[in-house]
């Protein structure tokens, strides 16, 4: 192998670190809690960014951009929000530098430059956009507003893993308008099944749709709808939000709009966004002790092809052959590289690639020219065949559209493997402790008792489940009635 790395078994944390490093997702930086996304992993944040944007473009939003910068007196205009984000505020309070006069050659804070009013660097953005939205919105003829931005956000997290939790971190956040409630919720939940195809289609993770609690839900939110995945060591990852806030950011930042009889009333929001953070799903749904595996739907490369020779002689004839073959793959739209480098050997090359997660590995030499084939290896079974270079290019398409599937049914297999109903309090912390998962378990509703069971257990309330059935029950730990089991899980 190419680079050592740690297997799930021995530590599952590290064999995660392992995969993002060597796997050149991503570096650590010389900012504390802030991570280097490296080129293939920014190749594969922007296959992810296309296709979301693509969907969103398709529902009928339109990209724009708002300051990175929050006044504190807007940010703190709507009460719920401003206290949810508080603690992961970074603040700017100057706005210049100067030499120091007892340090020469050092630079301090000019004290003559404090700004009049500090700025919030941007947690989230619905304070500066609402606050724009108020000179945007007179009438119903301008709604609905259906806006998206690509942006950066910062949350000062004290402790921080790559992708998963980073003081900065890369996402998109949709922000709309609307003039009745019912066009907001039916928005939230649009977006939400946007989140779920995009999931489940194109990151071949599956997820599991639901509603958070009143505990769990986003600040300033009257209900906040989740996507939530389960990972191979047994925890849930909180993979994209969508919420329906009513009409709070509209009344704290006095947006209103007249409606087609003359009357005024708050507009109706919501917002929604998935981030980086996907990457970190990605890596923990389908990858193995040999590296990264990637669905071809969104991989960087989707096909690699290694050159096995002797000599330049054999070099130039597959040279030839081979710049064909990536001719024709690149014409049906296929992410190819031909690595014909003389710096490292074939078996290196293999390796170096499986860390990586190409889902398809192609092997020439020139006896399998002799013979028109070549050696096909995927990197999701680890199967090798060999096949004919005749009609090469659809066996390549066909078989990445069965690796997609496949890694979507192996990874739906484990979730459904690992969702556990228990009746009991021991059952719940046995299967916690054991199996793992998803515990599905009856509540009795209450914030006071979500709270003591994730005191003793260290386990969320990841969700309701929208397609839910009523059934009646009793609590686990209170034992007090219950209409309807909840997911559990200890999560990221």
């Amino acid at each position: 192998m190419a680079k050592e790395l740690t297997t799930r078994v021995q530590d599952y944390s590290q064999w995660y670190n392992d995969l993002v490093l060597k796997g050149e997702l991503a570096d650590y930086s010389a900012v504390r809690g802030c991570m280097v996304i490296k080129p293939y992993g920014y190749a594969l944040w922007e296959n992810m960014q296309a296709a979301l944007d693509k969907m969103f473009k398709d529902t009928g939003h339109q990209n724009a951009y708002f300051p990175l910068f929050v006044p504190k007196s807007l940010f703190e205009a709507e009460e719920k929000n401003a206290e949810g984000f508080a603690k992961e505020c970074a603040i700017v309070t100057h706005y210049r530098l100067k030499t120091d006069p007892n340090n020469k050659g050092k630079l301090m804070v000019d004290p003559e430059a404090k700004l009049e009013e500090e700025l919030i660097v941007r947690p989230t953005s619905e304070a500066i956009i609402w606050s724009t939205y108020k000179t945007w919105i007179q009438s119903y003829r301008d709604l609905p507003i259906l806006v998206n931005q690509w942006a950066n956000v910062v949350r000062w997290e004290m402790r921080t893993r790559l992708f998963l939790r980073t003081a900065e971190f890369l996402w998109q956040e949709g922000h709309t308008a609307h003039a009745t409630k019912e066009e907001a919720i039916a928005e939230t939940v649009q977006m939400l099944d946007v989140y779920a195809d995009f999931a489940e289609n194109w990151m071949a993770m599956p997820v599991i749709k639901g509603i958070k609690t009143a505990s769990e839900r986003f600040a300033g939110a009257e209900d906040t709808y989740c996507i939530e995945a389960l990972m191979q060591d047994g925890k849930a990852l909180q993979a994209g939000t969508s919420h329906f806030l009513g009409q709070n950011f509209a009344k704290a930042f006095d947006v209103k709009f007249s409606d087609k009889n003359n009357k005024l009333d708050y507009v109706w929001a919501t917002s929604w966004g998935v981030s980086t953070r996907l990457i970190g799903g990605l890596v923990m749904t389908h990858s193995d002790d040999e590296g990264l595996v990637l669905p071809p739907r969104i991989a960087p490369i989707q096909v690699v092809i290694v050159p096995i020779y002797k000599g330049e002689e054999q070099k130039a004839v597959l040279d030839e052959k081979i710049g064909a073959i990536v001719a024709s793959f690149k014409a049906a739209g296929i992410r190819v590289k031909y690595d014909n480098s003389d710096n490292a050997r074939p078996g290196w090359k293999f390796a170096e690639y499986e860390l990586k997660g190409v889902p398809i590995r192609i092997a020439v030499g020139a006896r399998d020219l002799e013979n028109n084939q070549v050696e096909l290896a995927r990197r999701d079974t680890k199967e090798k065949s060999s096949v004919s270079m005749d009609g090469l290019t659809e066996t390549v398409s066909n078989l990445l559209l069965e690796i997609q599937s496949h890694l979507l049914e192996r990874a739906k297999k484990y979730r459904d493997e690992h969702i556990t109903e228990v009746n009991s309090w021991d059952e719940f912390l046995q299967t916690l402790d054991g199996k793992a998962g998803f515990v599905s378990a009856h509540w009795d509703g209450t914030a006071e008792t979500e709270e003591k069971i994730k005191e003793l257990s260290k386990a969320t309330i990841r969700c309701i489940p929208l397609n839910n059935k009523l059934e009646e029950g009793n609590c686990i730990l209170t034992g007090n009635p219950s209409k309807q089991r909840v997911l559990f899980a200890r999560a990221y």
